[in-house]
C-alpha cells in the first residue's frame, strides 16, 4: 500500500512540475537585430526593442516606428499596425515573423 501511495504521490509531482515549465510565459523583454538583414530589414529596421507586461507587448524599431503585440500562447505573437505579422517564438532566442524576417535576441 505505502509503495503505491509512494508512486501516485511521485507521478502527480512530475504532472504538476509539467503543467507548470509549460505554462510558463517566455519573458520577451528585450533589444532584437532582425536577420537575416534583407530589403524587409532595412525597411522596418534593423533593431528592435520589446517590452513586455504579462501577455501585452510593446515593440518600437530603430527607425522610431511602434506597435502593440500579444502574447497569444507560449510560442506565438500577434503583432498589430503597422507591421501586422505572426511570430512563432523559437527556442534559440529568436521570433521567426509571418513576413520571412527573423529577430535574434542580443
Amino acid at each position: 500500500m505505502i509503495g503505491k501511495a509512494l508512486y501516485a504521490s511521485m507521478i502527480a509531482g512530475i504532472i504538476v512540475t509539467t503543467a507548470r515549465s509549460q505554462s510558463a510565459s517566455p519573458s520577451l523583454s528585450g533589444r532584437y537585430r532582425c536577420e537575416p538583414e534583407p530589403l524587409s530589414c532595412q525597411q522596418r529596421g534593423q533593431i528592435f526593442t520589446i517590452t513586455q507586461s504579462g501577455t501585452s507587448l510593446d515593440l518600437k524599431s530603430d527607425k522610431g516606428d511602434d506597435a502593440r503585440g500579444t502574447l497569444t500562447s507560449n510560442i506565438s505573437i500577434s503583432v498589430g499596425g503597422p507591421w501586422n505579422m505572426l511570430g512563432v517564438i523559437l527556442p534559440d532566442n529568436r521570433i521567426q515573423w509571418s513576413n520571412g524576417t527573423d529577430w535574434r535576441k542580443q
